[in-house]
Parts: structure tokens; sequence; C-alpha cells
């Protein structure tokens, strides 16, 4: 057991994050993070919280008025969307096509709805017309789906799901944790009720705090659950009729009225984490979104090229792969857990392994946010190159960073 002797300062080794995410965080939102501060309520704090609000609309591409932070981690934002949409005994579909649609049938399961799973093999996605057929068979009250899970790099076609779930009076729930900042989220165009994301990944910040967005229709839908606890209940703010949501802390009709000019008093705002979110949101805008999605798309196509010249294989459907985050099939004979581990203690570059039916079979290279840079893909390519040689993968000296430097400049 470790004895409490202060341990010294924090001093972590400068890595170069390469994996499924977290990644690096930008230098700039580590300094916003930095700054003094504030009270909950105070103007100048609440004044942040408007400006947060505004950035994060365009990144989701979407005129909601109620498009904030939620606290936690991307998990907190995913929880607090089904339980503030869902109640015990609802009806939930879940498209499943790897660990994060299981995630979301495991908080369906605990709510205590009726979760029904419209699932297909690690490495596929699912077709419009099947959803449209498992949404008319099983009549939800919410469909629930990840825009791109890193478990299987697989990115859902999404155009079109709002009209569907609308139509049968469901709402819809994306899940764009890995994407939001990498690819494009369509919220307005894809007509969903509510998208979340994280910090960690294509925005280049810290996990730990969530943005969201949610439409009108959806956001009716919660208010009329509103039950505000009871030391804090004002005469200005009316309970709904509705069952009251399962959840305090991820009770979105109180986080929406903290949120709004009623400045409810329901939890302390974590005020760094809003600093890094507002930059995030800054970084992005300032560099274009368009210009950051072909950055994005040219690391990833950098990564592929580098790793199929290496005579490496690369998972999954071309077609539907996330630009952020690429599979990479373990070869035969390769301790893929020992190129791991030479990877961060040679190179100091962390790369990921795997989960589910997918564990030591595939790494996953991320090239996003701020590590979606053509020098750090070449260098991770090179790494990878010198451990598999010194492994006894046999491949050409050199092959995958040129290849990769071909794809740069194509």
């Amino acid at each position: 057991m470790l004895t409490p002797d202060l341990f010294g300062e924090i001093d972590p080794p400068q890595r170069l994050l390469m994996g499924p995410g977290p990644v690096n965080a930008h230098p700039r939102v580590l300094r916003a993070m930095s700054a003094d501060l504030l009270g909950q309520f105070d103007p100048e704090m609440t004044g942040y919280m408007e400006q947060v609000m505004a950035l994060y609309r365009p990144i989701f591409a979407t005129q909601n008025r109620w498009t904030f932070l939620i606290d936690g981690t991307a998990r907190a934002a995913i929880e607090a969307s089904l339980v503030s949409l869902l109640t015990a005994g609802d009806t939930l579909l879940v498209i499943d096509f790897g660990r994060f649609g299981l995630l979301l049938r495991e908080i369906g399961e605990r709510i205590g709805a009726k979760v029904e799973m419209l699932s297909v093999p690690w490495g596929e996605t699912v077709p419009m017309d099947r959803i449209a057929a498992a949404i008319e068979r099983s009549g939800p009250r919410v469909v629930a789906t990840v825009h791109g899970d890193t478990s299987t790099t697989m990115a859902q076609p999404l155009e079109g799901l709002g009209e569907l779930c609308r139509a049968a009076g469901a709402f819809s729930y994306v899940d764009a944790t890995a994407t939001l900042g990498g690819m494009p989220i369509e919220a307005d165009i894809w007509g969903v009720d509510v998208v979340t994301g994280g910090l960690q990944k294509c925005l280049g910040g810290p996990s730990g705090s969530a943005p969201i967005t949610i439409s009108d229709r959806a956001a009716e839908h919660i208010f009329a659950r509103r039950h505000v606890e009871q030391g804090i209940a004002r005469a200005d703010i009316a309970n709904g009729t509705g069952k009251r949501i399962a959840s305090n802390y991820f009770d979105l009709a109180m986080v929406m009225d903290y949120w709004s000019e009623k400045r409810l008093n329901h939890h302390t705002e974590a005020t760094t984490m809003l600093y890094g979110a507002r930059e995030c949101a800054r970084v992005a805008l300032g560099e274009g979104l368009e210009a950051r999605f072909a950055r994005h798309a040219a690391a990833g196509r950098a990564v592929v090229a580098g790793a199929r010249a290496l005579g490496l294989t690369v998972y999954g459907d071309d077609r539907f792969r996330m630009t952020n985050v690429t599979g990479i099939l373990i070869p035969q004979g390769v301790d893929g857990d020992a190129v791991r581990r030479r990877m961060r203690e040679d190179f100091e570059i962390e790369i990921g392994t795997a989960f589910g039916p997918l564990t030591g079979k595939i790494w996953r290279i991320g090239a996003m946010g701020y590590n979606a840079m053509k020098h750090k893909v070449l260098i991770t390519l090179g790494a990878l190159e010198a451990v598999l040689r010194a492994e006894g993968f046999a491949c050409e000296a050199g092959a995958g960073v040129d290849a990769a430097l071909r794809s740069y400049e194509a």
C-alpha cells in the first residue's frame, strides 16, 4: 500500500497519444484552463456560459437554443440524455455496431426501459432501411445510436434518421463523442433530437466536459418531466406533469434551467472545464470546420496508406471508416501487446488496443484534434515500422512513411 508522503509534483512523460482517445490537448486549451475561478452566478461566468452556447451551435451545425455543456465525461452526457428522455417501461431501440452500442443498451436497462437491439457484426454499419423496419416493428420512444464507434472504427451514416423517428413519434439520440469537431456533425440536417460529444478526441481537450445539443421538441418533452428538488424550488419555476427524471445530477430539466436566464442553482458549474470547452470551440472555429474536417481526413488517409505499405491489413469497410481512428489487424505471429509496449517505452507513443471480439486482434491508431498533424502521423508510422521489424515482422524500410507522404501530396 502506498503511503501518503506527498509523492512529489506531477510530472508526466511527454507522450504522444495516438490511440483512440484521449489525445494530447491543444496548448491553448490548457492555458485557458489555468485561468482564475469565478462564482457560478458571477456575470462574467454566466457571460462565458452564453458564449459557450453560441460557440457550440456551429460545431453541432444547429440552431438549437439548448446547446450547452454537461459537467462530466462524455458518458455523463450520454446518460443525462437517455435518463431524461426515457422512463421505466419505455422502449429504447439501439442501433448497435460496436462496444458503445452495448453501452447504450446498458444505460437503457438501468433506467428500466425495454431495450430492442438492431445489431450487426463489428466492422459493419446499419443500412437505413433496416433502421426503418426496426422502428416500425418496435415502436420505440427513443432511437439511440453512436455516430463513430472507436471500438470498431466505423462511422454510422445518419442522414434521414431524424425524419424516420419523427414520423414514428420517437425521439432520436446520437452519441458523437468520437467525431465531434473532426467529422461533420449535422444535427439540423439529420433532424435528430439530441446529440452529445466529448472534448478528449477531435476537439483536442481533456475529458471532463461534454457538449450537448437538444431540439425544441425534445426540450419540451424534458421540461414536461421537470421536478425541481425541494431545497432549490422557486415560485417562478413550475414542475411538469410528467414522471420525474430518475437522476438528480443528470436531470436535464434542472441543468437547462441553470443554463437559462432562470440560473437555477442546480450544481456548481465546473468552471475550469467550461474554460477548456470554450477554448476547444474557439480553436476549432478559428481553424474553420471544413479545413478541420479535411485535416482529419488527410491524417486518416495517411495512416491507412502507411499501414498498407508496411504490409498490414486495415480493419473494416473503407466506405464507412471514421477519418480519425484506424483499426489495423495484428499480423499472425506478432505480439500485439509487445508492440504497444515498445512504442510507448522506446518512442513515447501510445497506440490503442481493442475490446470485446476484437481483443488481441487489432491495434487502433488515432490521429485527431491536436494530433491530426502530418509530422505526428509520420513519426508514429516510422516508430511502428521500427518496432515491427524489431519484433520480427518483415516490412520494407521507410515504406510506411513514404506512402503516407505520397498520400498527403496527392
